[in-house]
């Protein structure tokens, strides 16, 4: 019977990441749909693992007898996927003590850390409570206006906690790297992230400066354009269509940015039914 539910589970979950993610639209419902393909299917797998690892080797469950093969199944899996989150916790621990090298300096009434670097580099670096790290080659290239863009940028990124939330993204995506379509749809919400931040950044400075602030760091030839493990980046996921969608979006009419819904995370509520099924386990 436990074989049976993790079947179910991965069977639904195969279907729905085989479901076409529509890239279009305003990027609010883009980040809401992506998102539940994203996290739905690996929350569906986790949640069933659990329940069957609780049930445990022995009893009934419908009429039907229980063994081991399920419960070692899902507990080789699980340790799997503990083993890869101390990997990645380790990895965004070096992120910050690298970041932590480098000096601390006063930035407009900000402790910024500052990167001994020509590149053009801007990102917060860490976990719930991220450091904004900047390149001294950000600093002698942007004018101070420019540079106002950016931090409200970054600032954006601390707003939401995108490093704390990125890093259990991140997380699933290693866990559940073999099933359809995760690549893209990390990608997507690497896009969305920052188009949040944009967003966010529109708000409160020009967006046509920070439209020309991104554009003057991804066109750097030295500029870092991918994030790593608890790294929220200005330049991340900047390159051909991608960047021509921060672009557009930083020059169109500015939208109010709605309040996150309660009613948006209802559906993720479903993942947690193989949790109900422990009653019927004898």
């Amino acid at each position: 019977m436990h074989l049976m539910m993790i079947l179910s589970a991965l069977t639904v979950s195969w279907l729905l990441r085989c479901s076409k993610n529509n890239s279009q639209g305003r990027w609010q419902v883009r980040w809401r749909r992506s998102l539940f393909l994203f996290l739905f299917p690996p929350l569906l797998i986790f949640m069933t693992a659990i329940a069957v690892l609780f049930m445990g080797p022995q009893g009934q469950m419908g009429g039907m007898y229980t063994g081991w093969l399920s419960y070692e199944l899902v507990f080789m899996a699980l340790t799997f996927f503990a083993i890869l989150c101390v990997k990645l916790a380790f990895q965004g621990w070096q992120s910050v003590e690298s970041a932590r090298k480098s000096p601390r300096v006063n930035l407009e009434g900000k402790q910024v850390r500052l990167l001994n670097t020509k590149a053009l580099f801007a990102g917060q670096i860490g976990f719930w409570q991220p450091e904004l790290v900047v390149s001294q080659g950000l600093l002698q290239t942007l004018s101070p206006d420019h540079l106002d863009s950016v931090l409200a940028h970054e600032q954006g990124h601390y707003y939401y906690r995108d490093t704390f939330w990125f890093f259990w993204l991140g997380w699933v995506r290693s866990c559940t790297a073999w099933l359809p379509n995760t690549e893209p749809l990390w990608q997507e919400l690497l896009v969305l992230r920052e188009l949040r931040a944009d967003s966010y950044a529109a708000s409160r400075v020009d967006p046509l400066l920070l439209a020309e602030s991104l554009l003057l760091v991804v066109s750097n030839k030295s500029v870092v354009v991918e994030s790593g493990v608890c790294c929220a980046a200005l330049g991340t996921s900047s390159v051909g269509d991608r960047l021509e969608q921060r672009i557009e979006a930083l020059l169109a009419p500015l939208e109010p940015i709605p309040s996150e819904q309660l009613q948006s995370w209802h559906s993720f509520l479903l993942a947690f039914l193989p949790l109900a099924t422990v009653v019927f386990h004898s």
